[in-house]
């Protein structure tokens, strides 16, 4: 459920006209709901309760500052993967109790932060990783709260990039030698073993790989206890998928989810913490944009809109589906028309859509692409001199911008001619 819906036949945000908001600001813009946000979260809360648990955002999502203070004041926690997402839920008021740091590739510079801010655990990676942690916090006179990411080598069914769970990613340390990590990090200084920590993928649509995963964390635990570890909290991860084509069969519902989790981990007496990321933001989000062109080929029609590659790159990297939208509600029976949809960029990899049935468009009409709340703005790059697209919030009949597009000025003048040219 969202809260992107036509009202007198013009699509709104909330109470606010989308295409009130994009006179004001110009297009592209990514433009969020926090309605849908808070309600996402909620349901999350709800399908773990009475276990004790905690709903840590996945900031790789949606890291915008404003979000995140917007569901930290909620009692969400944080899951982050660097530094700079650690500061920026900070920056939102989020206690370091609340935040978890993920992340294969942790510095010690990262480390340092993360303990003197406040952390509540580091889901170790690897056993270097585990060493390091160590050696910074004895170095600080400080004590790391841990789990050990295991892979329990099981199989998302999802995109293979964004599979996490199987004994050929790169994530974890193999379930099998989990027993023989955990006893080098309990001999080890500046380091407290609190849980265990298993996360398999993104957009699974399917809650099968979650209970083998979570079956083989529970027999896990009992293990550990049994070699004298304080096996407490376990952090299960994020990953469950969002609708992303309207009509088709809908994935999982969070209470489900929730459902699996109390079957094979509620009698075990861990607090449960997850990582939902894409679920929470996904629908909470649209990038908005205008036809520049309507452009009739030989073999098709083109609809070439000012968003790009740039802006939103799902369609390019994963062969991502997106929901076009006009802004301006059709007619109804009006007859649909192929498009292939495009951007500028100077790709032909900049393609959002192929034969995508649309209503007809002209130059200046607006569009939206749905479920573009998660991996959108977090992902934009500046490639072909493109400023960052900017980012709105709405809260009822509020609009704010909560990211400034820069200025070509502002874009030149972060680089630096030498001297000696």
């Amino acid at each position: 459920m969202d809260h992107f819906l036509y009202r007198g036949g013009a699509l709104h945000a909330e109470d606010v006209p989308v295409a009130e908001i994009a006179a004001s600001v110009g297009t592209p813009f990514y433009l969020y709901s926090a309605a849908t946000l808070e309600r996402h979260y909620r349901v999350f809360t709800e399908a773990l309760s009475p276990l004790p648990h905690l709903v840590c955002f996945a900031i790789k999502a949606l890291s915008n500052t404003a979000v995140l203070k917007l569901l930290g004041d909620l009692g969400a926690g944080m899951d982050v993967v660097s530094e700079g997402e650690y500061l920026r839920a900070r920056a939102a008021g989020v206690p370091g109790e609340r935040i978890v740091f993920s992340g294969v590739g942790k510095t010690r510079g990262e480390m340092r932060t993360a303990l003197e801010g406040g952390i509540r655990q580091f889901n170790v990676e690897s056993e270097p990783e585990l060493l390091a942690l160590s050696e910074v916090a004895s170095a600080m006179g400080v004590t790391a709260p841990i789990t050990v990411r295991v892979n329990p080598d099981v199989d998302a069914k999802t995109h293979a990039k964004i599979a996490t769970g199987k004994k050929e990613n790169k994530f974890g340390i193999p379930i099998t030698r989990a027993s023989e990590v955990y006893a080098q990090a309990a001999r080890l200084p500046g380091i407290e073993v609190v849980g265990i920590d298993v996360h398999i993928g993104s957009q699974i649509t399917d809650l099968d790989p979650y209970e083998q995963a979570f079956l083989r964390v529970a027999d896990l635990t009992r293990q550990l206890r049994a070699e004298g570890h304080d096996i407490r909290r376990l952090d299960l991860g994020g990953g469950l998928g969002i609708p992303y084509t309207r009509g088709n069969e809908a994935p999982p519902l969070p209470a489900e989810y929730g459902a699996v989790i109390k079957r094979t981990v509620g009698d075990l007496g861990c607090e449960v913490e997850i990582e939902p990321g894409r679920l929470i933001a996904g629908n909470a989000g649209l990038l908005v944009s205008s036809v520049i062109y309507v452009k009739s080929g030989e073999e098709r029609d083109f609809l070439i809109l000012d968003a790009a590659m740039n802006d939103l790159v799902r369609p390019s990297m994963y062969d991502a589906h997106h929901d076009i939208v006009p802004v301006v509600e059709p007619e109804a029976g009006v007859e649909m028309l192929p498009y292939d949809v495009v951007g500028p960029v100077c790709e032909t990899g900049d393609t959002f859509a192929r034969a995508r049935p649309l209503p007809p468009l002209a130059a200046g009409d607006l569009v939206a692409f749905r479920s573009a709340g998660a991996y959108g703005a977090v992902m934009a790059s500046e490639y072909n001199s493109r400023p960052l697209v900017p980012e709105v919030l709405v809260k009822g009949d509020h609009a704010a911008v909560i990211r400034a597009r820069p200025s070509y000025i502002e874009m030149l003048n972060r680089d630096v001619i030498p001297d000696w040219l």
